[in-house]
């Protein structure tokens, strides 16, 4: 199981440069349409779709490396100020919660992507992207945030990671 976990962290990583590097494609892209609308005075077709696209997948392929990270937002107070046995259940719970949440959506994404896919879906816009090519990023994303809070669970209930990820929690108990 730990190579599981080793394995997730590393394509978790993945994940994120992944997302990093979506991320400076769309602000390329943008850049792009600025100067050809208004420095070449031509229209712009693709740009906007492609740069919507882009934010919109690294959003959910870059969601395991957010949850390894622990850089999501987080209400934090109750088990800050709760004591080991209180905190450990609500992290549990917390866990679970969202391994819950990321497989319904998981699995209605990649009905909506099959959906996409089999009836040739088309953006609306003069470029006509097939949609299931920006789409997929949902459910392989959602996928991953499932494997990637399956391996957070297991380090939780090993007692290889602290509740919420907070090693300094000991000290308000």
């Amino acid at each position: 199981m730990q190579a599981y976990v080793r394995g997730m962290r590393l394509l978790s990583q993945l994940c994120g440069f992944i997302a990093a590097g979506l991320i400076a494609a769309g602000v390329l892209v943008v850049c792009h349409m600025v100067f050809v609308r208004y420095v070449l005075n031509h229209n712009t077709i693709w740009q906007t779709d492609f740069t919507t696209y882009c934010l919109i997948a690294a959003t959910f392929v870059g969601s395991p490396y957010v949850l390894m990270t622990r850089g999501h937002v987080n209400v934090d107070i109750l088990p800050h100020y709760s004591g080991p046995r209180v905190r450990y259940w609500l992290a549990v719970g917390a866990a679970i919660t969202t391994l819950i949440f990321a497989v319904v959506l998981a699995v209605l994404t990649a009905e909506f992507w099959w959906q996409s896919w089999s009836e040739k879906w088309v953006s609306d816009t003069m470029w006509r992207a097939r949609l299931w090519i920006p789409y997929s990023s949902m459910p392989i994303g959602l996928t991953l945030l499932t494997l990637q809070g399956l391996a957070e669970l297991f380090e939780l209930l090993s007692g290889r990671a602290k509740p919420f990820g907070a090693p300094d929690a000991e000290h308000l108990e």
